[in-house]
């Protein structure tokens, strides 16, 4: 379908978040919205996909450690645009600033565009209603509103802020008679017997100008910190993905305070519309709400991936690398991951982000880290430690290379199971097929590079004194790393 406003609206995914109470799958290092959560793809990629209707170029505003995953995720759903990469998380109200100001500055003479900005990591699963409900937004946004979008509530709710409708506009939104927080049960309850509410989605779509003035006038301190940080930003144009990376100069950035933009703007500005959507949304925001994704049988159990519940009632399990009993269990979330399970009473759900406080404080990794970590020519997963050895499945995409690199402490032995490798050992420069192997010395100058069109996959066993990540020496790399 061809959306009329597709050609000058500027779709911004605010792809922040540390994803805590979806931990263990979710880890710092791995947020919730990289996970292939729906459909073996991420909710940044459903996000990118749905947001390909509404727009053309976009913007994403995402942390500096995870620039490679959000490129992949948008190359996949055929978005292109900017990557703004903050140095540290500053909340929304200060990621918003930045992608206005981006897109003043990059917009064609005279211009102010239209800018949606949507979290990187909610589920619609119904692209043309959400596009409809961008339409509805249009008109009053054009007129200088800021438009925000509300969720017609299905339950009463005490993990979603509200918004309480005003009257009805003539551009057919309806004014916000107020913004409510989180509330309690009975809060709740009575919240949604008056029958003018709805859940706070999160999603914004204004004219950068009035975006800009907005945040001049009830948070002048965040939009100067924001514009000093673009003023001295830095592009850079990596190779192989068709993004631009945009840095804000650190320094200014992080002199800005965090502060949501519904606190910062929304709640004191006279101007903000508020249009309803009605199809299903989740912002997959607990393991309540994975589970409520997952269709369930007789008793009430929910199963993905290997699961099995017996004689057990209203049990989630999330299983997809191993087999997973549960006997005789009720009202209970089991998460397996390969390095740690979590098992939690539903009526817990909210509190497993105490779980990576209490872990973090126990200086567990983890608490932030996954056995598998993505890099951006693949990834690798260390299946295996001992004292002076450590085992590892690594995986190169098609095309790419590590950097070329050296150890001080430790050799490594590759054998490829899948695919071609071309090895830089010492200064040779050779194949290897399936079933083949190579040792690196210690001190080896040394490079691994996928040349076909399939992902390369090997083991790689280490053996040495040491064998941490930071004995690498990097003498070249195509990431910016060396």
């Amino acid at each position: 379908m061809n959306y009329p406003f597709a050609t000058y609206l500027t779709p911004i995914i605010l792809c922040g978040g540390s994803g805590t109470r979806l931990w263990p799958l979710s880890r710092k290092s791995y947020p919730k919205q990289f996970v292939p959560l729906i459909g073996n793809k991420s909710l940044l990629r459903l996000t990118a996909e749905r947001l390909a209707l509404v727009g053309g170029a976009s913007l994403c505003v995402a942390a500096e450690d995870h620039r490679f995953l959000v490129a992949d995720d948008l190359k996949a759903a055929g978005l292109r645009g900017d990557l703004l990469l903050e140095p540290a998380g500053r909340n929304t109200a200060a990621a918003m600033a930045l992608a206005a100001i981006h897109a003043s500055a990059n917009a064609a003479q005279g211009a102010d565009p239209l800018l949606l900005f949507c979290p990187a990591d909610h589920h619609i699963p119904d692209a043309a209603a959400f596009a409809a409900m961008v339409q509805q937004g249009v008109p009053a946004a054009e007129a200088g509103s800021i438009v925000t979008f509300g969720v017609l509530p299905s339950f009463p709710s005490t993990a979603y802020g509200y918004i309480e409708q005003g009257a009805a506009r003539t551009d057919g939104s309806r004014t916000v008679a107020r913004f409510i927080e989180k509330p309690q049960a009975a809060a709740a309850q009575a919240l949604l017997l008056q029958g003018n509410v709805l859940w706070n989605a999160g999603i914004f779509l204004a004219r950068a100008s009035v975006l800009l003035a907005a945040l001049g006038t009830h948070a002048a301190d965040i939009l100067a910190s924001c514009q000093a940080a673009m003023a001295g930003a830095v592009t850079e144009t990596p190779p192989g993905n068709g993004l631009h990376f945009v840095r804000p100069q650190k320094e200014a950035f992080l002199a800005c305070r965090s502060q949501s933009i519904d606190y910062a703007v929304m709640e004191h500005h006279a101007d903000v519309a508020v249009v309803p959507f009605v199809g299903q949304w989740s912002d997959v925001g607990s393991w309540n709400a994975v589970a409520d994704l997952t269709p369930a049988d007789d008793q009430g159990n929910r199963i993905a991936g290997q699961g099995h519940a017996l004689q057990a009632r209203n049990t989630f399990i999330h299983a997809p690398d191993r087999t997973v009993v549960a006997l005789g269990t009720q009202d209970l979330l089991i998460i397996d991951t390969p390095d740690a399970l979590l098992v939690a009473n539903r009526d817990h759900a909210e509190q497993v982000k105490d779980v990576v406080a209490h872990l973090e404080q126990a200086q567990l990794p983890q608490a932030t880290l996954h056995r598998r970590v993505a890099r951006p020519w693949g990834w690798y997963d260390s299946i295996d430690l001992g004292e002076r050895f450590q085992v590892k499945r690594i995986g190169v995409k098609p095309g790419a290379s590590l950097s070329l690199q050296m150890h001080h402490h430790r050799a490594e032995h590759w054998i490829v199971v899948q695919g071609t490798a071309e090895v830089t050992n010492g200064d040779k420069v050779f194949l290897l097929s399936e079933n083949q192997s190579t040792y690196i010395p210690i001190g080896a100058v040394h490079r691994l590079h996928n040349p076909g069109k399939l992902e390369l996959e090997m083991i790689e066993v280490q053996s040495g004194s040491y064998l941490g990540e930071d004995d690498i020496v990097r003498l070249e790399d195509t990431y910016g790393r060396s």
